[in-house]
Parts: C-alpha cells; structure tokens; sequence
C-alpha cells in the first residue's frame, strides 16, 4: 500500500487553486476555500456560483466537475495533517 504525503490545509488549498487552473471546466473567479478529508478522500469547496434563490447555474456543473477532478488527482497523493 503507498503512504501519502501528509501537507498542511493552508498548502493544499493553494496546491488546488494552482491545478484546478488547468482543468477544462475551469472558470475565471473559481477558488476553493476550504478542504477537508472523508475516508481518505479530499473534498473541496469554495463558490458554486447559486442563483439567487439559492439555486445550481451552468457554472455549478463546471465547478462540481473541478471540484471533483481535484479529489481524483490529490486523494491519492495527499492526506491533511
């Protein structure tokens, strides 16, 4: 079994906002905010750009498939200290 890195909350945060730069869903003003772990899995959160009822936009698919794509690239790699 391979051992993950452990890294700071504050490290990781700007780690994913870097990557998630590169995704194809990608939107200008997307960040993430705060991560935390669940059974070994990174979860991400930040904006998710609700209308004003509180409801999804297009940009809410993008951002979950961002969001998403982080968990999948820095879960294997990473666990928060």
């Amino acid at each position: 079994m391979e051992t993950k890195e452990p890294i700071a909350k504050a490290s990781l945060l700007e780690l994913a906002n870097q990557i998630m730069k590169e995704h194809d869903d990608y939107l200008a003003g997307m960040t993430v905010t705060d991560v935390n772990e669940k059974s070994g899995v990174l979860v991400f959160k930040g904006e998710y750009f609700l209308d004003d009822q509180g409801l999804p936009t297009a940009k809410t698919t993008a951002v979950f498939n961002v969001y998403k794509g982080l968990a999948q690239a820095l879960s294997p790699q990473y666990t928060l200290e």
